[in-house]
């Protein structure tokens, strides 16, 4: 009796952790920014080729969105514990040494992905830019939300403008990020935050 052949399967299966290799590729678009982390780069590091680069992660931009949300789970969780401190100056003194803590991790990419990311996007790749500019709004937008409230609680002066402090605030940190991305010792940076911190506006 003739033995039927075994169907074939209907796909190989990955050969690669797709998390391990989403890692890698945000180490990538770390260092590198978006324009400049190419696809061979990307490739090399994630261990993949790129035809298994495509099918399990889409191109290059559904790539580093994937990256940005892994960066957002992962590195950024400190802003939400940040926004829950009981005062406007703790809440900022956990916000920049959080970013410190990140930024000069010698682990990893030194600096902030977004910040890298915008200021080396061109205009080709200006859709890539205002996505990350979007995504960094929502927490602007809880910060200035939290300095609101401060002010009526009465924790920060009348007169303080809380989107202004928020925009200043926002501005160290990633003036933080351009020096840690280009080495600046930790404690240059440590001596930013003390001297930022010693002019908070008191209530």
């Amino acid at each position: 009796m003739e033995q039927t052949a075994p169907s074939p399967s209907r796909g190989r299966p990955r050969e690669f952790d797709p998390d391990e290799a989403l890692s890698a590729a945000l180490q990538i678009f770390w260092r590198r920014g978006y324009e400049g982390a190419s696809m061979a780069e990307l490739t090399e590091a994630m261990g993949i080729t790129k035809p298994s680069l495509y099918a399990c992660f889409g191109n290059k931009e559904a790539l580093f969105r994937k990256a940005l949300d892994l960066y957002e789970r992962e590195k950024l969780c400190y802003i939400g514990k940040a926004l829950e401190a009981p005062t406007a100056r703790a809440v900022v003194e956990r916000l920049l040494y959080g970013a410190l803590a990140i930024q000069t991790d010698k682990s990893q990419a030194l600096g902030c992905m977004g910040v890298i990311s915008t200021v080396a996007c061109g205009g080709e790749n200006d859709s890539i830019r205002q996505h990350v500019i979007d995504r960094r709004a929502s927490s602007d937008i809880a910060i200035v939300a939290r300095f609101t409230r401060a002010r009526e609680e009465g924790d920060l002066p009348a007169h303080v403008d809380p989107a202004a402090v928020a925009a200043y605030l926002s501005a160290i940190v990633q003036g933080m990020a351009v020096q840690a991305g280009a080495g600046a010792p930790r404690e240059s940076l440590e001596r930013l935050i003390e001297t930022a911190l010693s002019l908070w506006p008191s209530a």
